[in-house]
């Protein structure tokens, strides 16, 4: 009859080892948690390093001091190989008795190590039989002892509430999300660094909002002791960042964390960034101008391409020609009604049904409709395209077209199935502002931002403005499964 094995026993029995270790190493008086080690190179420094001119086997002449987790290491009686990881890859490392100082290596290196502990290391660099640049130990120190072993190396990191709870361990032993979160800040980087080329000016406004406007979210609420009153975590960055044009300030972006209490699925997590743009003096059609050399910029300076492969096998082309439609179109389109928008609401509730889209019969007639474009026409927006002439009722903060004020002068940008920048002539006349607010809030007037509708009274320019979800741009831009994955901490119920 078998014994069942308790892999949870086996992981605390290894705990209590790595424990004892730990225990006699401060007995004997070895510090296992250094304040410091000098690392002179990183793994890909040292290896640019050495002259591959050099004999296979013989030395270098200069000595590198590195450091970092050991991933793996293979004791070989006198000499041992091992590797260990830092922030920039990999390096080997091989450690002899007779090259490090008296005892060491018996006494401290094959005693006391571990796979997962971090060590410093100097010597000189080498080239092994096999080709592998690697450093010929003469000083050894175990910097940082861990006490918890890390995850099986074959299998690794694989249930994705681990990797989500645990995204140290998922960074340590998984390298494709490690690259991912580097890829995510290069990017960050790039768009700052677009932005400052392009003389705008980057901001920081409040996270605490005393009304919680900008976007129709559900925001966070919080109750400020020193006021006595209740304060909102920021929906969206839009209503400061227009103070902004008002106060001269013709160029403004800022790239920051927005909140909204709502649900969780592989597009959305209740906390993410944003970016937000406005330029004085240009319309939603500059922000057309400005996206796609923005996503060029990234394309050329960080991923070396314009194409992305999907997960299907095809691809996404971010260079060439995009595709601009109508909402309208599209919607028609869709529904192969080419009557749709002169429809009764309970002719195109009727049509939703057909189509097997689930809809609120309470909805209104324009929400029905969106309904069906969120469903029926954004999955299908692989490529980039530009949507236009949006319904007015869909965004209270855009100018009206002048040929046909039932539509709005905006473009809402979708790649891969879903919306990645939306886009405004932002509205500046203050009358017609306050309009479209009561109508989109009725009777809630309490949640009418009057001082920006004050701001707008001493003039702000015509601006267009636009927003990007950074989180879904990196999934574009990495082919990350979901939104999760772009985030290094997401939210998740508490343990």
């Amino acid at each position: 009859m078998s014994e069942e094995i308790n892999i949870q026993d086996i992981s605390h029995d290894l705990i209590a080892v790595r424990k004892a270790k730990l225990d006699a190493m401060r007995a004997g008086g070895y510090d296992p948690y250094r304040a410091n080690w000098e690392q002179t190179h990183t793994s890909k420094t040292a290896i640019e390093s050495y002259d591959n001119s050099i004999e296979d086997g013989a030395d270098s002449e200069n000595e590198v001091s590195v450091a970092g987790r050991v991933l793996v290491y293979r004791l070989m009686g006198k000499a041992s190989f091992l590797k260990i990881l830092d922030r920039d890859g990999v390096i080997q490392l091989y450690v002899s008795r007779d090259r490090l100082p008296e005892g060491v290596y018996n006494e401290q290196f094959k005693k006391f190590l571990d796979v997962g502990d971090i060590i410093g290391a100097k010597g000189k660099l080498f080239k092994t039989k096999t080709g592998e640049i690697t450093v010929r130990v003469t000083d050894y120190k175990l910097i940082s002892k861990g006490l918890r072993p890390l995850p099986e190396k074959w299998h690794g990191l694989t249930d994705n509430e681990q990797i989500y709870r645990q995204r140290y361990l998922d960074l340590i032993v998984n390298r494709e999300s490690a690259s991912r979160f580097k890829l995510r800040s290069k990017i960050v980087k790039q768009i700052r660094e677009f932005f400052w080329s392009r003389d705008f000016t980057e901001v920081e406004t409040p996270v605490l909002h005393g009304v919680a406007g900008g976007a129709a979210a559900r925001p966070f609420t919080t109750h400020f002791n020193a006021l006595d009153c209740n304060f909102y975590l920021r929906i969206a960055l839009e209503l400061y960042l227009k103070r902004m044009l008002v106060g001269g300030f013709d160029r403004v972006f800022e790239m920051g964390r927005v909140f909204r209490n709502e649900g969780i699925d592989r597009r959305h997590n209740p906390e993410f960034t944003m970016l937000e743009v406005y330029q004085a003096y240009t319309d939603y059609r500059g922000m057309m101008k400005l996206v796609r050399d923005l996503i060029s910029s990234i394309c050329e300076n960080v991923l070396g391409t314009t194409t992305i492969p999907r997960a299907d096998g095809g691809v996404i082309e971010l260079g060439g020609q995009w595709r601009e439609e109508t909402y309208s179109n599209l919607v028609i389109e869709a529904t192969k009604d080419a009557d749709w928008f002169s429809r009764t609401r309970e002719e195109k509730l009727a049509a939703c049904e057909k189509l097997g889209i689930q809809v609120d019969p309470a909805l209104e007639d324009h929400e029905i409709t969106d309904n069906v474009y969120g469903k029926l026409v954004e999955p299908s927006l692989i490529q980039p395209t530009f949507v236009t002439q949006v319904p007015r009722e869909l965004c209270p903060l855009a100018k009206l077209n002048l040929e046909n004020p039932k539509v709005l002068d905006v473009f809402e940008l979708c790649i891969n199935g879903q919306e990645i920048a939306p886009a405004y002539s932002e509205q500046n006349d203050p009358l017609i502002q306050r309009q479209m607010f009561e109508a989109q809030i009725g009777e809630e007037k309490q949640n009418l931002d009057e001082d920006f509708l004050q701001a707008l009274e001493y003039g702000m320019p015509p601006a267009g403005g636009m927003g990007i979800g950074i989180d879904r741009l990196v999934i574009l831009l990495t082919g990350a499964a979901n939104i999760r994955d772009t985030l290094l901490f997401p939210s998740l119920r508490p343990e």
